[in-house]
């Protein structure tokens, strides 16, 4: 018999969708965080805060490549 795929189930990429946008906007976050912060420390709290969420956005959309690619080579075998 054919044994079914975990990565057949649409729950799997209903997780992984998940997964997917709560690390970007945990990414997105913590840099608006951090900007905020240095932000304070430094002065140009406004443009310490946009570098933050934009520095946070990159982070976390080279993340969420990073697991896709990682899941599609698992697909692979």
């Amino acid at each position: 018999m054919n044994k079914k795929d975990r990565r057949d189930n649409p729950l799997f990429a209903a997780g992984l969708v998940g997964a997917l946008g709560v690390q970007v906007a945990v990414c997105i976050f913590l840099g608006y965080w951090l900007g905020s912060a240095l932000g304070t420390r430094f002065g140009d709290e406004k443009s310490w805060m946009l570098g933050g969420i934009l520095v946070g956005l990159a982070v976390g959309l080279l993340s969420a490549i990073l697991l896709v690619k990682k899941v599609m080579e698992e697909a692979d075998g």
